[in-house]
């Protein structure tokens, strides 16, 4: 056996035991997390307590508004997303990191060699000089922190939760992106709608004006009548350059939101489709299950796991450290004769670290980290509540907004039918002008207003699905990174400046 092989079994009989009594040894301190209970309402407010409630259908909720295109343009914001491709970064860094950490539970090693040609002069050897030789260096450095009271643990624990929170993080990212779709989706159609409406009005008050303008040339109106019927129609004519602005910008956002240009989707959705309308009424569950759909509710819970597991680790730095550090060593004039005819040499023992006094330090970051959970369980708390305020607003809203279309398509029918009739008795010289135009005055107000509530019953249900937690629950690729670095490897250096 060579002395680098006896020096190797030593090394291993020391070690063995004191593994083993590290790892039946080990322990944490701090407190351990438990899940929060925290009370919520048995039902929404407008929820009987004896009906059976049925859980919320938050699976590509958008497809129930019925619109290919709509469909679509969310499949590509998932992918083209810049906002969803950050949080994508975060959960690689997230996971990047609790593998950092973890590696802490485990012993380190590094090997080194080295070659150096040696010579001594006379003057320093006392009057003889030395002949000039090689020697050969070769080890391995080891080291291990047992971990006795847990600090790495709970630096892996509190890693761990990061991940999940980053992933809750893309969740709520990505809620808020399909919902934003929706959203701005359903206003372009509602521009579109009230552009047409606009023109078809003053089509239709242009048309009054020139049988006025008729019957001025008969003798049976005057020439004030035909400037108020211009003017009116006119007046119509002047709200399309404002409707066309806001279309615009909604399209714009729509292709950002894409991950496009802001005039990408212009002649994609130039071609009319109809304001979409959702099924009614929806199943929204019991408040109890925002705690599990909740994006924002989750992230906020595994924030608050997250930082009660680092005041463990905070707790953990007041208490001894014990390390084992160990090296092997050989020495040799030639290269062959390493581990052969060498000199060999090896240490290893444990080192204990006491933290004796630091004025304080360690027990006030213990402090910092116990208000730094305190701060994320508050957190977590109000986004318990707001998320309960979110559902119980968009049911209000929704619930009124059904009753005021209602009401609305009731006006708008009876003025139409005023307008007609109105029409009618203008053409006999059986009524006045002012009566057709104010006709037609409150037949286009009743009508834009039923289109303005109809997009506005599309995004109150968006905003209900939204406060439920719905959002896109298809796959997404974490693991790809935006950029694919190449020639990572050792090369030869470029002048500063050159590709």
């Amino acid at each position: 056996m060579t002395g680098l092989e006896r020096g190797s079994v030593a090394a291993k009989r020391l070690l063995a035991p004191i593994l083993s009594a590290a790892m039946l040894a080990g322990c944490v301190v701090g407190p351990d997390y438990r899940t929060p209970i925290l009370p919520m309402p048995a039902n929404w407010s407008g929820q009987k307590p004896t009906k059976s409630v049925q859980p919320a259908r938050l699976s590509q909720w958008w497809r129930r508004l019925r619109d290919p295109q709509l469909d679509t343009l969310v499949e590509e914001a998932v992918a083209g997303n810049l906002n969803v491709a950050t949080a994508r970064a975060k959960i690689r860094e997230a996971r990047a990191s609790y593998r950092q950490s973890a590696g802490a539970l485990f012993p380190s090693a590094d090997g080194s060699a080295s070659a150096t040609r040696n010579k001594t002069s006379a003057a320093a050897s006392g009057g003889t000089a030395s002949d000039a030789y090689s020697q050969y260096q070769s080890g391995f450095d080891a080291s291990w922190e047992l971990d006795l009271f847990g600090a790495n643990r709970r630096g892996v624990e509190a890693a761990r939760y990061g991940v999940d929170a980053s992933e809750q993080e893309l969740r709520s990212t990505l809620l808020t992106l399909v919902g934003d779709v929706a959203s701005y989706y359903a206003q372009a159609r509602g521009y579109q709608a009230r552009i047409a409406l606009a023109r078809r009005s003053a089509a239709s008050q242009r048309q009054t004006a020139e049988l006025t303008r008729t019957m001025a040339q008969a003798g049976t109106a005057t020439a004030a009548d035909v400037a108020k019927a211009m003017g009116q129609a006119s007046s119509t004519e002047a709200s399309v350059p404002t409707l066309e602005a806001s279309y615009a910008e909604a399209v714009h956002r729509l292709s950002v939101l894409t991950g496009r240009p802001p005039a990408a989707l212009s002649e994609r959705l130039k071609r009319s489709a109809p304001i979409p309308a959702p099924r009614l009424p929806i199943p929204t569950g019991i408040p109890a299950d925002i705690l599990l759909s909740r994006p924002d509710v989750l992230m906020a819970e595994r924030q608050y796991a997250q930082y009660t597991a680092k005041v463990g680790q905070a707790e953990a730095a007041r208490y001894p450290t014990v390390s084992l550090t160990g090296d092997i060593s050989t020495t040799a004039y030639k290269l062959g004769d390493l581990g052969k005819n060498s000199s060999i040499g090896w240490s290893f023992g444990p080192t204990l670290s006491v933290p004796l006094f630091n004025a304080g330090q360690l027990k006030a970051a213990v402090e910092v980290a116990q208000a730094q959970r305190d701060q994320y369980f508050i957190a977590y708390r109000s986004s318990v509540l707001t998320a309960l305020e979110d559902v119980e607003n968009a049911l209000v809203s929704l619930a009124q907004e059904r009753i005021r279309i209602g009401k609305l398509a009731s006006s708008a029918k009876s003025y139409g039918d005023a307008a007609r009739l109105e029409g009618t008795l203008y053409k006999a010289g059986e009524t006045s002008l002012l009566d057709v135009l104010d006709a037609q005055r409150s037949l286009y107000s009743a009508e834009d207003s039923l289109l303005q509530s109809r997009v506005l019953l599309a995004t109150n249900y968006i905003a209900l699905n939204k406060a439920l937690g719905g959002g896109w629950d298809g796959a997404v690729d974490t693991a790809r990174p935006e950029i694919v670095d190449v020639k990572t490897g050792p090369r030869l250096a470029k002048a500063a400046g050159q590709g």
